[in-house]
């Protein structure tokens, strides 16, 4: 079983408006609501790709029993921890650019995560688990080491999607798969990353400090993945980019929605491209339809590892 877990989940609300006057009463042209965390978003492309998940993280009021109501509508597993306060709302405001305003979210108490902890700690050998996203500012620092931590005791694969000290810290401990954009993997190495060489070869340093599979995104520029077999650069398909929300949260679901059926990582990459490409692509998550009708644009050239 795939477990996806969302720390800090939402009701996300996207507003369209021709343009926002500070101000000024404004009025939308659009509006829709989804839940939203990038587990949530996982599980949600995972179970459009035919594959069945379970949702953790934590819930609390009117606004968790919306996201748990939304996921298993759509059919969805969840096994939340119920908290005390409300889950938060974000506002994705769309005009010619992106404006966010995420909330910080409510308060999470140790046995809250007591709660949680027990949960990944049923977690087999058999299973796999992405964390991913931040760590709510009411729980520890050390919250991702400590459950793979769990994981690692229990022979539970386990994937990683965050950065900074959050990824620093796992990496011990041997995920599976990482997946910084570029500027995270910059900012992990205090460089500037622009080019696909240097994605290769700062996401090998990656492999060297545990890391089992690497993929980077480097937005128009395509995307790289690095394991101790290879190294694969992709070229992304053409399309007009309507919303890069989830892009990244569709490149991990797509790799691993490919990679359970056929383990094999170069289709696996080709198919995590298509699914990040589609996602940016639409409105909302991609669908499996769109995915497939990318999969023929997605270029893949496999390169030698060994880069100084």
């Amino acid at each position: 079983m795939i477990y996806t877990l969302t720390l800090n989940p939402s009701v996300d609300y996207f507003v369209q408006l021709e343009e926002v006057k500070i101000g000024e009463l404004n009025r939308s042209k659009s509006e829709m609501k989804f839940p939203g965390g990038k587990g949530i978003n996982v599980s949600r492309v995972l179970k459009r790709m035919g594959v069945t998940t379970r949702a953790l993280g934590f819930i609390g009021g009117f606004t968790g029993k919306y996201i748990e109501d939304f996921l298993q509508n759509e059919k969805i597993e969840t096994d939340f921890v119920r908290i005390k306060e409300d889950t938060r709302i974000n506002i994705k405001l769309k005009t010619k650019t992106e404006t966010e305003i995420n909330a910080k979210g409510p308060h999470i108490s140790e046995r809250d995560f007591q709660g949680l902890k027990e949960k990944i700690n049923h977690l087999t050998d058999g299973d796999l688990l992405i964390l991913a996203g931040s760590i709510p500012a009411a729980m520890p620092k050390t919250t991702y080491e400590e459950l793979v931590k769990i994981c690692f005791k229990n022979g539970t694969r386990f994937v990683v999607d965050a950065e900074g000290d959050l990824l620093k810290k796992v990496l011990p401990y041997k995920p599976f798969l990482i997946k910084p954009n570029h500027h995270e993997l910059g900012e992990f190495f205090d460089t500037e990353i622009t080019s696909r060489e240097e994605a290769i070869k700062y996401g090998k340093q990656l492999l060297d400090m545990g890391a089992q599979n690497v993929i980077v995104s480097l937005a128009a520029k395509g995307a790289v993945f690095i394991n101790e077999a290879c190294a694969l650069i992709a070229e992304v398909p053409k399309g007009e980019v309507i919303s890069s929300v989830a892009a990244g949260d569709s490149m991990v679901a797509g790799f691993l929605a490919k990679y359970e059926e056929t383990k094999d990582v170069k289709e696996a990459f080709r198919y995590s491209v298509a699914a990040g490409s589609a996602t940016a692509f639409s409105i909302g998550l991609c669908t499996s339809d769109k995915v497939e009708k990318l999969l023929p644009h997605v270029s893949i050239k496999q390169i030698g590892i060994e880069l100084e």
